[in-house]
């Protein structure tokens, strides 16, 4: 097996679209799946974070069990979408061999609607891999855009949650695994 790159997405994709998970209350989620697109109560005001690792959302979500995130969604978006957020993003934090100085990080951020954040990659149970996976922070036009242009569909994918916790739990960890989202390297280098 080859090794995994310190910073890869990791996602289901297709020629069109990939999927990114998102973790919200019953009275978010229900109104966005019914409508196949993010319609109140779901605020554009504030930043929202996309996830295209599923077992990264499962971390974040605890497997749909925290609060305000028991609905856990997979989010079809466009290709170009998401590629138009990655080429205009900036990192979530000043990193010193990214940015020239905390001040051009700085205003780079407030001029950028797109945060990347880096976290560790969860394993099956959950715990941090030695390598990182994306975490996507839309906000302003890039939030309004995922909104209203980049979704192309909205699942319900909280049963599946579920089932493979489940499995997990009973011990069956082959089991859990076979239900797993088959994820593949996203051909793309982020830049931030």
């Amino acid at each position: 097996m080859s090794e995994v790159p310190y910073r890869q997405i990791r996602a289901v994709f297709d020629s069109e679209t990939i999927v990114v998970y998102q973790a919200y209350s019953p009275a978010i989620a229900g109104p966005a799946v019914a409508a196949g697109r993010f319609v109140p109560p779901f605020k554009r005001g504030r930043m929202t974070w996309v996830k295209p690792s599923f077992l990264w959302m499962m971390y974040r979500c605890g497997w749909a069990t925290k609060p305000g995130q028991e609905r856990v969604l997979a989010v079809s978006v466009r290709r170009d979408g998401f590629e138009w957020a990655l080429a205009n993003a900036v990192l979530s934090h000043y990193d010193r061999d990214v940015h020239a100085d905390r001040q051009a990080w700085a205003a780079a951020a407030k001029a950028s609607p797109v945060r990347v954040q880096w976290d560790p990659e969860r394993s099956l149970r959950l715990q941090p891999l030695p390598y990182r996976s994306l975490q996507l922070g839309l906000s302003g036009v890039a939030s309004d855009r995922y909104a209203d242009e980049w979704v192309t569909g909205i699942t319900d994918v909280t049963a599946l949650a579920r089932d493979i916790k489940g499995r997990l739990d009973a011990g069956d960890e082959a089991g859990a695994r076979e239900l797993l989202p088959a994820e593949k390297p996203y051909p793309i280098t982020v830049r931030a």
